[in-house]
């Protein structure tokens, strides 16, 4: 059972009435496999081309991924925002370790709640998400938006960690004492802590399009322990090895934040699946495995890049990568599939979503989504990345889509929508308000 991406190109039209359609895609896919992750790279005229995420298993679920149920409603009791940073494509903010965190809190002072995916505010060792924040895995995120599932906020997780059978006693004791810090200092329940001999390979690469990917191979025999501990844990942690090219990983390291993070797009596929086959709160830790050079984890750690871009410092003050994960699923709210017509009372739905802010240029479900939705979306210009799209040729109703500068004016944009202000009744000069005459002859302004 592995994990990959295919890429494909589209009709810019095509790709609008993706959502629900997922025919679109068909050709795109083999017998055995099943969509988990869709992105659009770049648009070029009339055509998308981007890299779909597939799981390659048995009895494929071709139409998940696409569905959407449409929300006929918007609940106004409370305004609640969500917060994307996508992973993997080299975000000015968010692209490295948990640097938009900062971000996270500016947004979510500005609304009630704010829900919002691990990449957000996982630094390694630090996660500072504001107290108002649902920590929900990317791909669940997409399905909340999408209408097809409600998340139920909890008081506390029973969170199970899974490892890889180290090749020294130094990672295995880093993520163990990781682990009972988190028992100890702010009381995480972990009812186990599982070895997993053979591990699930990941293999970190890059795609055509300069964003972070690669390759999961065995997910069945993570599936295969977990599978007599059904009904004990109610969210998975993995710390697990990632395998990469040590001089790529030294290159991010000591380069200025310029080049895309290696391995948070192979985690991003890897959580993508699991949360597709468990429907449990998930999210991933990475050891690195370097396969071109035969560094032990005291060598590793012996590598000093000096001071590096404050955005990856998180990453070289770290052990374990582990504490952000831990405490991000410490209360991650429950996943609740949408088997009827409507939820049960007390659920978070589509139709409690206020607005969605995003770096511009990204494209994927979750904006599709939105735009199919009638949810406002804000797109942050700053916050630069390798995606190539612009968002403002997608059929927005009026009002619905809205540039910002930076977060900042992002957080203006959110706190005016929340006042039930028009954007255009903020900025000068202000127009006139057109005027029609109506009635038994031609209309005429």
């Amino acid at each position: 059972m592995n994990v990959y991406e295919k890429e494909f190109e589209l009709p810019l039209s095509t790709l609008i009435d993706v959502m629900g359609r997922e025919a679109a895609m068909s050709r795109y896919l083999g017998n055995d496999e099943t969509p988990i992750r869709f992105v659009v790279s770049r648009t070029d005229g009339d055509a998308c081309f981007g890299e779909i995420g597939v799981l390659s298993a048995p009895n494929p679920d071709r139409a998940g991924l696409f569905r959407t149920v449409r929300r006929s409603i918007e609940n106004t009791d409370a305004f609640t925002a969500v917060l994307l940073v996508p992973t993997g494509i080299g975000c000015e903010i968010g692209g490295h370790a948990g640097d938009a965190g900062s971000i996270a809190r500016l947004i979510g002072a500005t609304c009630d709640r704010l829900i919002l995916h691990p990449n957000v505010v996982n630094g390694s060792d630090i996660n500072e998400m504001p107290p108002n924040a649902l920590y929900v895995e990317g791909s669940v995120l997409t399905k909340f938006v999408q209408g097809t599932v409600g998340l139920q906020p909890v008081r506390a997780n029973r969170v199970l960690i899974v490892t890889d059978a180290q090749r020294d006693r130094l990672s295995m004791n880093a993520v163990i004492n990781a682990v009972n810090a988190a028992r100890a200092c702010y009381g995480l329940d972990s009812p186990e802590l599982l070895i997993a001999d053979p591990p699930v390979r990941l293999r970190g690469e890059y795609t055509a399009s300069g964003r972070a990917a690669g390759k999961v191979e065995g997910i069945e025999r993570l599936l295969n322990a977990l599978e007599p501990r059904a009904g004990t844990f109610d969210a998975l942690t993995l710390a697990g090895g990632v395998e990469l090219h040590f001089e790529v990983y030294t290159r991010y390291l000591n380069g200025d934040g310029d080049q895309v993070n290696p391995v948070g797009g192979i985690e991003a596929i890897y959580t993508h699946a699991l949360s597709h086959l468990l429907a449990l709160p998930t999210a991933h830790a990475p050891i690195f495995v370097f396969d071109d050079a035969p560094h032990s984890s005291a060598e590793i750690w012996a590598v000093q890049p000096g001071i590096v871009d404050p955005r990856m410092a998180a990453e070289v003050i770290s052990v374990s990568f582990l504490q952000s994960v831990l405490k991000g699923l410490q209360r991650s709210p429950r996943i609740v599939p949408r088997r009827t017509e409507t939820f049960a009372p007390g659920l978070l739905t589509a139709s409690d979503i206020s607005c969605l802010v995003v770096p511009d240029g990204v494209l994927g479900l979750p904006i599709l989504a939105a735009l199919d939705q009638r949810i406002p979306v804000v797109a942050v210009r700053e916050n630069r990345n390798v995606m190539r799209n612009d968002l403002s040729r997608l059929p927005w109703r009026p009002g619905q889509f809205h540039r910002a500068e930076n977060y900042c004016e992002a957080a203006g944009i959110l706190t005016a929508i929340k006042a039930g202000l028009s954007i255009a009744s903020l900025r000068r000069p202000i127009d006139r308000a057109a005027v029609t005459v109506v009635g038994d002859q031609r209309e005429r302004t």
